[in-house]
């Protein structure tokens, strides 16, 4: 399968053929090898064998550290290419500007009001989920179109909070 990786400002058009375990950048095929054991991923290209840890996935971005060293990759296989190539966004990219609970809980806080200008990263709300506070940040840069939920609401997993635009 294609895909293209972004990283450090580099992009990386790829082919995986994880059924025989190579992949391909450019004219260069090479082998490799996921493995787990004990819960870590390990990958083995040739004689080097590197450790995969705190791998975190949301959307396109890939998050994880590789012999300790924290790597952050934009991957985007062979269906999310062409729809960028049509101009048509993907179900994750078109819900970019809505900020919905990723667990139950209740909300706490509501830390912008409609019309604030937020960044991505930014904490917009608290919410209280198993007795633990947890910050919700924007999903984009824009401005804060709606907001949904109020304070001292209980809200259910991938209930709306707000929208961003």
């Amino acid at each position: 399968m294609k895909y293209q990786a972004e990283f450090d400002g580099k992009v990386l058009d790829l082919e995986l053929n994880v059924d025989i375990g190579t992949y391909t950048i450019g004219q260069h095929t090479n082998q490799f090898e996921f493995t787990r054991d004990n819960g870590r991923l390990f990958l083995r290209r040739g004689t080097k064998l590197f450790k995969i840890d705190n791998v975190k996935m949301e959307g396109a971005e890939v998050e994880f550290s590789m012999d300790g060293s924290w790597y952050k990759v934009t991957v985007k296989d062979e269906q999310q290419l062409l729809l960028d190539k049509l101009g048509f966004k993907s179900a994750a990219a078109a819900n970019q500007g809505t900020l919905k609970s990723p667990m139950p809980g209740k909300i706490l806080d509501i830390l912008v009001r409609a019309g604030d200008s937020v960044e991505q990263g930014q904490p917009v709300a608290i919410l209280e989920a198993m007795k633990m506070e947890n910050e919700l940040k924007s999903p984009i840069d824009g401005v804060i179109k709606s907001i949904a939920a109020e304070v001292g609401q209980s809200v259910e997993k991938k209930t709306l909070i707000m929208e961003i635009e």
